[in-house]
């Protein structure tokens, strides 16, 4: 059974880093490619980032440019993403996805996890 579960998130003040972490299981990570995404209040869900199999990293969109690393540990089923510098508007719900086996970052994601809260406030 395919799943993502993320975690790292919670309250941070304006101009704080996270860590969010997407912990996979039911199939071996270093032949899936993982995406992040987020989701602001009222607004749709957007993509940030993308690692592949092969570390490859794709950018989405440019909301968070120079505010992120994506990075994947394979041996610990884990990829990562660090954030810099939140802002409020960078508060949402942020989610880790993978397309499934050898798919890229440019293809449709699959599975999905349940997301982790993420709020900037002072």
């Amino acid at each position: 059974q395919v799943q993502l579960v993320e975690s790292g998130g919670g309250l941070v003040q304006p101009g704080g880093s996270l860590r969010l972490s997407c912990a996979v299981s039911g199939f071996t990570l270093e032949h899936y490619a993982i995406g992040w995404f987020r989701q602001a209040p009222g607004k749709e869900r957007e993509g940030i980032s993308c690692i592949s199999s092969s570390d490859v990293i794709t950018i989405y969109s440019d909301s968070m440019q120079g505010q992120f690393a994506i990075s994947r540990d394979n041996a610990k089923s884990t990829v990562y993403l660090q954030l810099y510098t939140l802002q409020p508007e960078d508060t949402g719900v942020y989610y880790c996805a993978t397309p499934g086996l050898d798919y890229e970052c440019n293809v449709k994601m699959y599975y999905w996890g349940q997301g982790t809260q993420v709020t900037v406030s002072s």
